[in-house]
């Protein structure tokens, strides 16, 4: 999977870079997957904790798990979250019972994944039938401000290199609809996507800069690999692209989202209909409170 091997990094490194637009993209995706008091959430690919810790101040920390494959990224959840069960796994083989819980989440972490079908397909067998499975990604072809506007400078820098690691290219799952697919091919129900918006603040130019020569993500590693001069001209074509100077200014991400619904055991012996013959089906099998209701 593309670039999974650069959040070997800190905590303090990835907040600063996407962390930061966490705790806003994190209460659009639980309202868009209907997260509501009294449930049982899992957060899978849970990184230093901000969806974690979303979840927790609306169901209770008891009421909430976490997995993630980076022994210091849960370690930084963990502490973090207090009271949360944070376990080091891969989304592909989550240590959890089947049905266990209401809601699974992964927020920014399909495209890291190293069988995004079969970590979705994880996913919806730790939730009982009539739950929801929820996740969303960067739109980093457009949406994604700081991210475009990063590999758009690291073209002006070095386009070959650039044209090679841009994220709006190598990653398989970032375009409107790519999502709903994979949730579809993975036997979700009621399938339905949207756009969300993340803001994140800086203090300045040298704030959002600072994240990126630690190696971090696919575009810190990018930029830590570059040489000085290169890494300077980077810098200023970053800047000038974004057109912010050294006082305090904000930047919007959007993000795709998805929801679908895990299918009763009486839907898998359907056979190969059409998806929506299949959900009108099993919705008269499922019980009213199996049921989500529709978010937003």
């Amino acid at each position: 999977m593309p670039g999974a091997d650069t959040f070997r990094a800190s905590a303090e490194a990835y907040d600063g870079l996407v962390g930061r637009y966490g705790p806003t993209l994190a209460a659009g995706l639980m309202a868009f997957a209907g997260v509501a008091p009294g449930m049982r959430a899992l957060d899978v690919g849970c990184g230093p904790g901000a969806l974690t810790a979303a979840l927790a101040a609306r169901l209770g920390p008891g009421h909430v798990c976490a997995a993630e494959p980076s022994e210091a990224f849960a370690g930084a959840c963990r502490a973090r979250v207090r009271g949360a069960e944070v376990v080091v796994a891969a989304a592909e083989r989550l240590p959890f019972a089947a049905a266990r819980f209401d809601v699974a989440l992964a927020q920014l972490v399909v495209n890291f994944l190293a069988d995004p079908r079969a970590g979705v397909v994880e996913m919806a067998r730790v939730t009982r039938p009539g739950g929801v499975v929820a996740a969303c990604v960067w739109d980093y072809a457009g949406g994604m401000t700081l991210l475009r506007a990063f590999w758009d400078a690291a073209r002006d820098v070095a386009p070959a290199q650039a044209a090679g690691a841009d994220e709006a290219v190598v990653m398989p799952w970032c375009a409107d609809g790519d999502l709903a697919r994979l949730w579809h091919q993975a036997g979700l129900r009621r399938v339905r996507s949207r756009p969300l918006v993340a803001r994140a603040t800086y203090a300045g130019f040298d704030d959002l800069w600072s994240a990126f020569p630690t190696g971090v993500a696919p575009s810190g590693a990018f930029c830590a690999a570059l040489d000085d001069e290169r890494r300077a001209a980077l810098r200023a074509a970053l800047r000038r692209r974004l057109g912010v100077g050294d006082g305090p200014f904000a930047l919007c991400a959007r993000a795709w989202a998805v929801t679908g619904v895990v299918a009763p055991a009486d839907a898998e012996v359907l056979g190969p209909s059409a998806a929506g013959t299949q959900d009108a089906v099993w919705r008269t099998l499922a019980p009213d409170d199996e049921r989500p209701e529709e978010a937003g």
